[in-house]
């Protein structure tokens, strides 16, 4: 039985009973009076950080609004404005924007737009506008009635759910993502915190939607673990008919489920038990690592050491991957957005003492360690981005990642196997790498770790190797040849956004993101575990 009930527009309410009231309260009802917390005039054009790590200092943190001034641009310049809804991506030149969205381009976006108001970069009234188009717009079109769960694309132009990708044709199977509708409703919450005005109709709309859909109580020793998603018609190759929701028909999940740890796709998991929809227990079912278990899961990266321990009755294997000195539970692909992403809207160092606020450091410290001295590129940040010899691809360290043939961190894909002891020979265990690719969203979620290093590293990155456009930081650069992806993706900027507006305001997003409700449900789960983790 689901630990959900009762009618599905109270359930938001049900699993956090406590109306949002933020510390900002104050704050908020002077920026809906008129009152900027920044003025525009204040806003320095960027330039060059230090060219070597040392004390963060006020330039750095004109230089960030700057670079937050110039990402809005690409962020505005992308987004339609009869629907409120941004593209997908859009040209370097500002000019050319796809015919394509999804639920978390729309959730960056209206982030982004508190960012923007916040930062003094847009007027109160410009940030109210947009937002209330676009959930004017969210309201109207096409969902997953059941669920209240948004499909994973959508035309920017009118919101007519997609069918045949643009340009091409190619048949779309309309899908629902667990982590896409994630980073949506987690959107809704920080709308209804931050504009007052707008509270009913995002407050309605996160309400609507319910996470138990995606999740299968009988995995993971029936603690229960998210699937990919799902989709309301057979797809061609792999599904699983069934029905995790209260009603409705059967839809057809994924064949694979979220089942580690460090992935972006947690914040399913956190709003999932918040709302009352996913139990408690689900946020100990997914792996830290793959178990030392003899040769059975030699096919990952490296064997792990770690002990055994209990969450509320979970057998946890607190699995760690040794890197470089280090110690720490590594992501699938080891990339910086696995690992923190989440970290931009729930305080998870601050909980998780002898988890997460080791973790975060030590993933940051193992790419900036992989892209200086490992690898020698020069620069680092290393996350699935536009690809400057392509359309996407995915980068990440491969040594911090899970899979044997996870993200390379260069354009050759680059393997590194050393093997794993008594099972796998080692390969290619010290490898030479080759043109290496860093986007700069990756630099700045690691800001609250190591901002020295990233502001040193960002201004390589803009000045040394060109990367820098109209928009912001183009999404991704090659480091040998110089190659360009002089594109924008509105993931990706809305990320530096919501990186930015933390740091340079204590943690905005954070703020209206958790409330009382949350806090009391998420908290304990998070304070509770302990990781093998360690910085040296």
């Amino acid at each position: 039985m689901r630990l959900h009930s009762g009618h599905q527009g109270q359930r938001r309410h049900e699993g956090n009973p406590v109306k949002r009231t933020s510390t900002f309260a104050a704050v908020c009802a002077a920026i809906v009076a008129g009152t900027l917390l920044i003025t525009p005039a204040a806003l320095a054009a960027p330039g060059g950080g230090p060219a070597t790590g040392g004390p963060a200092t006020g330039g750095d943190d004109a230089v960030l609004r700057g670079y937050a001034a110039d990402t809005w641009k690409s962020l505005a310049a992308m987004t339609d404005k009869k629907t409120g809804l941004p593209a997908d991506k859009l040209s370097g030149d500002l000019t050319v924007a796809s015919d394509n969205t999804s639920p978390t381009n729309i959730g960056g976006y209206l982030w982004s737009t508190i960012s923007a108001r916040d930062l003094g970069i847009i007027s109160t009234s410009e940030a109210f506008t947009r937002m209330k188009t676009t959930l004017k717009t969210l309201e109207d079109i096409e969902r997953h009635e059941p669920s209240g769960m948004f499909y994973n694309w959508y035309s920017p132009l009118d919101g007519h759910k997609l069918t045949t990708w643009p340009g091409s044709g190619d048949p779309v199977d309309p899908f629902l993502s667990t982590v896409d509708n994630g980073w949506l409703a987690a959107a809704f919450r920080m709308v209804g915190e931050a504009e007052p005005r707008l509270d009913k109709q995002a407050d309605a709309l996160y309400a609507s939607m319910d996470f138990g859909w995606f999740h299968n109580l009988d995995a993971r020793a029936e603690v229960g673990l998210n699937r990919g998603g799902f989709w309301v018609t057979p797809p061609p190759g792999c599904s699983v008919p069934g029905n995790y929701g209260d009603e409705g028909a059967d839809v057809f999940y994924t064949c694979h489920h979220y089942d580690t740890t460090v992935s972006e796709a947690r914040i399913a998991t956190y709003l999932g038990i918040a709302n009352g929809q996913i139990p408690a227990e689900a946020y100990y079912g997914t792996l830290r690592t793959m178990p030392d278990q003899g040769c059975d899961f030699s096919w990952q990266e490296q064997k792990p050491t770690g002990e055994t321990r209990e969450y509320l009755g979970v057998s946890v294997y607190e699995g760690v991957y040794e890197y470089r000195g280090m110690k720490l539970v590594p992501a699938w692909g080891g990339s910086m957005f696995e690992a923190l992403m989440p970290d931009l809207l729930v305080p998870e160092s601050d909980w998780g003492t002898q988890s997460w606020a080791v973790n975060h450091p030590a993933s940051v410290r193992a790419q900036i360690e992989h892209g200086i001295d490992e690898a020698g590129y020069g620069y680092w940040g290393f996350s699935p981005a536009s690809d400057p010899f392509g359309e996407y691809a995915e980068y990440g360290v491969e040594g911090i990642g899970m899979s044997t043939d996870g993200y390379a961190s260069d354009r050759e894909r680059t393997n590194v196997d050393a093997g794993y002891d008594g099972c796998r020979e080692a390969t290619n265990p010290t490898p030479t790498f080759g043109d290496g690719v860093v986007t700069p969203h990756a630099s700045f979620l690691a800001l609250p770790y190591d901002k020295p290093a990233v502001m040193s590293n960002l201004a390589g990155i803009k000045d040394e190797l060109a990367a820098y456009g109209p928009g912001g930081f183009y999404d991704a650069v090659a480091t040998k040849s110089g190659t360009l992806a002089d594109r924008y993706l509105s993931l990706d900027q809305s990320m530096i956004m919501g990186a930015i507006a933390n740091e340079l305001l204590d943690d905005r997003l954070k703020e209206y993101f958790v409330d009382p409700g949350f806090e009391a449900a998420v908290k304990p789960l998070v304070e509770a575990q302990v990781f093998g983790s360690k910085l040296e």
